[in-house]
């Protein structure tokens, strides 16, 4: 851990827009699922403005997966 790289800021913007559709596909879901316990379901607009804020700790979570996967592959 002590030596891994930081990731590029091209890396996060490229991989921002399919983390913040994942983050928004699931908690869709998890709102379809959630009826079962009698709360309302989310639209998926709404799902769409909450991923954007909770999209970026997970962009920059799969941002430095990315980054040591690359890493690992170069062999350092």
């Amino acid at each position: 851990m002590a030596g891994r790289r930081r990731p590029p800021l091209r890396l996060y913007l490229l991989l921002y827009p399919f983390t913040a559709l994942a983050v928004a596909v699931n908690l869709f879901m998890l709102s379809l699922m959630w009826q079962a316990v009698g709360l309302p379901a989310l639209s998926p607009v709404t799902a769409l403005l909450i991923c954007v804020p909770l999209g970026v700790p997970v962009n920059i979570w799969v941002t430095r997966w990315v980054q040591g996967l690359m890493d690992e592959a170069d062999g350092g």
